[in-house]
């Protein structure tokens, strides 16, 4: 009986319409929604702290701050390729702000990849959009969010936060 209830309930379950259906964890574990941005593009990044990339987070900040009027940049740490973010929360935290003055908003430590992604990173790589979808290939990855919470873009690690390519949908 318990499975057939548990059945049922799984096909009744309601698709994620957008990015504010998730419950998601602060890099200092505490509970927060994206919904709290509603009105303004929002630029998901999974990141790392030891990766070729880490240099955009100089990037991403000066991102967050040009354009805080319309834009949230949120990074989501992950140690999904190469161990390249293996650190703790806590380590995460103080590297972003002792290195590159990180004050845009942090998650928790997430997979974006396999078996453990997170539901979040499930939904924006398996949501059609204009670019492309399926796996995450690597660290600094950039879902663009639009104002009611639906992905727009996705632009791969090599697109930098401040290039053309990306600020031409800010």
């Amino acid at each position: 009986m318990k499975i057939l209830a548990l059945l049922f309930a799984l096909l009744f379950v309601t698709a994620p319409s957008s990015v504010y259906d998730f419950k998601l964890k602060t890099i200092d574990g505490n509970d927060f929604s994206l919904a709290k941005y509603k009105g303004k593009k929002v630029l998901i990044v999974n990141t790392a702290s030891k990766c070729g990339f880490t240099k955009q987070y100089t990037d991403l900040q000066k991102l967050s701050e040009q354009y805080k009027d319309k834009l949230v940049v949120v990074g989501f740490p992950a140690n999904n390729f190469g161990g390249q973010e293996p650190g703790t929360n806590q380590d995460i935290k103080s590297f972003c702000h002792d290195n590159f003055s990180v004050t845009f908003p942090m998650s928790g430590k997430v997979s974006v990849k396999g078996l453990d992604i997170d539901p979040l990173f499930q939904y924006l790589t398996t949501t059609e959009n204009p670019d492309f979808t399926g796996d995450i290939k690597w660290n600094f990855e950039k879902f663009l969010i639009d104002e009611n919470g639906h992905l727009i873009h996705r632009f791969r690690s090599a697109v930098t936060p401040l290039s053309p390519e990306l600020t031409k949908y800010l």
